[in-house]
């Protein structure tokens, strides 16, 4: 029996891509401009290496360019973000307490399965390889 979404895998893949470069720019946006938000107290290194990272990668990821590329730079920057800022709070994020990483071991893993599998369709890599 077949899933209704089952035929909208290859727009479903470049939504997935497009929201969250997107949503990930947006926290770059806030630790280097204060822009949607103040930034959060952190060590300049982070507001500037940490925040040009999710600018820069995500507007790539969201719009398809160096996908593979910037996603996994955009991976391995959440999964020191987890180990660095909430793993040393606890191992999980619903432990007692919590340790408030499940925004950054999701982003890790979207951004380590676009690093896998490219940016799909809407995409420049997509354009480019088709011209």
């Amino acid at each position: 029996m077949a899933f209704v979404l089952d035929r909208f895998g290859k727009e479903t893949h470049a939504l997935l891509r497009i929201v969250a470069g997107l949503l990930f720019l947006w926290h770059g946006t806030q630790k280097i401009f204060g822009f949607p938000a103040p930034a959060p107290e952190a060590p300049a290194l982070v507001i500037y290496v940490a925040g040009g990272i999710e600018l820069v990668g995500g507007v790539l990821v969201m719009i398809g360019l160096y996908t593979k590329q910037a996603a996994f730079l955009c991976s391995g920057l959440m999964a020191v973000a987890y180990w660095t800022a909430h793993g040393t709070k606890g191992l999980f994020p619903l432990q007692y307490g919590g340790n408030g990483g499940e925004l950054a071991a999701l982003y890790c893993f979207v951004f380590l399965f676009l690093a896998a599998h490219g940016s799909g369709i809407w995409s420049v890599d997509g354009a480019r390889s088709s011209a």
